[in-house]
């Protein structure tokens, strides 16, 4: 019996072993279905939940410097701009320079300051203050606007979600607004930029700021607005066009933010009142002296060649027939030779007891060899040897404006020459048709001959004073 037993409980341990061996079996594949069922609850979980959306950079304030210069302040951070608005980069604050973290804008100043002198004080500007823009099909409120000019300006809105870009763009005062640069906007700024060159251009020829608002700021000016006969008038006016006077028609040329040209005073002109564009020309009547002379019969008969006078004056004709679209001086005229004065402008000359002509020049007697000097920046029309006046030379000023220096010893310079105010262009002499050493001098404006008196020691656009 004992026998049968011992051989029945090795059996019985297997029974138990194999057993233990699958509740340990069972519990492991119940516990990893488990874990899995957990994990994938946890995956989808995860998909079904949204990651959040970064919320944009929202901006505190900006600023333009000028049409190019400018930058964007976020609370984190500052961005910048070099180019109006088309790009923008990172920035740092210590690389903004004094005037960019001033509170005042000094450019701002500058451009108000440039656009007074032909709009009025910087406060009766139309300058811009948008509360809303509209851009595309909807409107949007704006955080803070700044405008250069009444046309070009630039929005912060007051959300930056927005728009794509840290700015607006307008070059319309404001009625429509672009996100971001476009090649139509800078061409637009580009129109303004030139704009504001010109009149800061001109505005330097003027005595004073004062000066220049008188003049800049009217719709036509005369300078000066009253004249005798042998005189010259600047004329402005702030469109293109010309203008007729004693039945001569004259172009107005661009110059700077205005259309100019020489209205040249005829000797013949009667005194009076002339209407030019709105404004009123006064001609006063003025008397001049009379010069006789006394010359050998051999220097009267060389008036006799007219051959040789005709040839000449085709030379001189075709050098005036060009005159540079500018002003080519920004300084004054000074007097080209120091010398004793011997015939004033205008005078009414005789010669052998004759009636010659109007003597439309000034001659100035210095000793032969004097050094001669241009009267002011211009380039030599003409320098060549004349019959009646001699070794001679034209400087165009620009603008239908020469200067004549006749009867010289020696010439200087060559035509297509640029001479400065002051530079030696020849020497005193008197060759043609002279009497002694002296300097003929005089301008030819629209080549009409004017006094040279008007123009010593100022300039054109400093003949008038503004009223008030």
């Amino acid at each position: 019996m004992k026998s049968k037993k011992r051989r029945q409980w090795p059996l019985l341990a297997g029974a138990c072993l194999l057993a233990a061996c699958a509740v340990i079996v069972i519990g492991k594949s119940s516990f990893s279905a488990s874990s899995l069922l957990s994990h994938k609850a946890d995956i989808t979980a995860a998909v079904a939940t949204p990651m959040p959306t970064p919320q944009p950079r929202e901006a505190v304030e900006f600023r333009m410097l000028d049409f190019d210069r400018g930058w964007v302040k976020y609370a984190d951070g500052i961005v910048r701009t070099e180019d109006g608005g088309a790009q923008w980069h990172d920035a740092v604050r210590t690389d903004f320079t004094t005037e960019e973290a001033a509170s005042t804008l000094p450019t701002d100043g500058t451009i108000a300051e440039l656009l007074s002198i032909e709009a009025g004080s910087p406060s009766q500007q139309d300058i811009p203050k948008p509360l809303t823009v509209a851009l595309g099909a909807s409107t949007f409120p704006v955080k803070q606007s700044q405008f250069l000019t009444p046309r070009i300006g630039w929005a912060l809105l007051a959300s930056s979600k927005d728009s794509k870009n840290p700015l607006l763009i307008t070059a319309d005062g404001g009625q429509t607004w672009v996100d971001g640069m476009t090649e139509e906007l800078k061409a637009a700024i580009l129109k303004e930029k030139k704009h504001l060159q010109q009149l800061k251009k001109e505005s330097a020829l003027y005595a004073t700021k004062d000066a220049a608002k008188a003049i800049m700021g009217s719709k036509w000016k005369l300078v000066p607005e009253s004249a005798a006969p042998g005189d010259v008038v600047l004329v402005r006016h702030d469109e293109p066009g010309s203008i007729t006077w004693l039945n001569k028609t004259y172009s107005l040329q661009p110059y700077g933010a205005g259309y100019f040209t020489y209205l040249p005073i005829t000797m013949n002109a009667k005194p009076g009142k002339y209407p030019i564009g709105d404004q009123t020309l006064t001609i006063r009547p003025k008397k001049f002296e009379t010069q006789y002379l006394n010359v050998t019969a051999q220097m009267e008969s060389m008036k006799q060649d007219t051959g040789r006078i005709a040839a000449d004056q085709k030379k001189i004709d075709l050098a005036r027939s060009q005159s540079e679209p500018e002003f080519l001086f920004s300084g004054p005229f000074v007097q080209p030779v120091e010398g004793i004065l011997t015939t004033p402008y205008g005078y009414t000359r005789y010669v052998n007891g004759k009636y010659d002509s109007s003597h439309l020049a000034i001659d100035l007697a210095a000793k032969e060899g004097t050094p001669i000097k241009a009267t002011n920046d211009g380039v030599v029309a003409l320098a060549d040897s004349l019959y009646l006046t001699g070794n001679s030379i034209y400087i165009d000023h620009g603008m239908g404006l020469f200067s004549q220096y006749a009867h010289l010893s020696e010439l200087r310079v060559k035509p297509g020459e640029r001479v400065k105010q002051g530079d030696i262009i020849g020497l005193v002499g008197t060759t043609g048709f002279s009497t002694g050493p002296h300097l003929h001098f005089t301008f030819w404006a629209h080549n009409v001959q004017v006094n040279p008196d008007l123009f010593f020691n100022t300039t054109p656009f400093r003949w008038v004073q503004p009223k008030g």
